[in-house]
């Protein structure tokens, strides 16, 4: 059964946004969706949600992070090098989710209908919760229905970004009762937009 999505229960989950891909994509779609993964690992940021990221190898010629994503990563960034299209089938990655101890992932990244897909259905395997992040997912292929169609089935949540956005604030003020009694005084940053571009 679909739950809410609640910060205290959420990791990020950031699937080779490298370079090699982005190059596949049209360039005014490709600073969109570097825009919308940007605001999104902001957004997470901001609820303390942590992020785990992968890139696929071989790093020499796919590529690391783009600046304008992996800044927004923190100091010390969960980023694996994968061999394998499924994320939960590296042990490393598998293992920091487990340390985690969240249930739900929120998911961006590419290809919808590779690595994000295969990811997808290895968590739900797992037994997480999937919620996909509809403006920062891409791939090299223009139709990506039969595999967001196929992940839907098998139990994965698709998600706007403005939707996560406030299901994530809650309150208009900005604030939200967290689970353990704490609440976010924060300023909220102004600069962040609540829908995707």
């Amino acid at each position: 059964m679909v739950q809410r999505i609640v910060p205290e229960r959420c990791c990020g989950v950031l699937i080779d946004v490298q370079s090699f891909f982005l190059a596949q994509v049209e360039k005014r779609q490709r600073a969109r969706i570097v825009a919308n993964t940007a605001n999104l690992l902001r957004l997470l940021n901001y609820f303390e949600i942590p992020v785990a990221a992968t890139v696929e190898q071989p790093v020499e010629r796919k590529g690391m992070l783009p600046p304008a994503i992996a800044r927004y990563l923190g100091e010390q960034p969960a980023i694996f090098e994968k061999l394998t299209f499924d994320l939960c089938k590296e042990p490393q990655v598998r293992a920091h989710l487990k340390r985690l101890n969240k249930k739900q992932m929120i998911v961006a990244g590419c290809e919808t209908d590779v690595c994000v897909m295969q990811s997808c259905l290895g968590l739900l395997e797992l037994g997480y919760e999937v919620y996909l992040v509809e403006e920062t997912l891409f791939s090299s292929s223009r139709n990506v229905a039969a595999a967001l169609a196929r992940m839907t089935a098998a139990g994965a949540v698709i998600v706007t970004y403005k939707m996560l956005f406030y299901e994530l604030m809650e309150s208009v003020d900005g604030r939200r009762t967290r689970e353990k009694g704490r609440t976010i005084f924060r300023p909220f940053p102004d600069d962040l937009p609540d829908a995707a571009v």
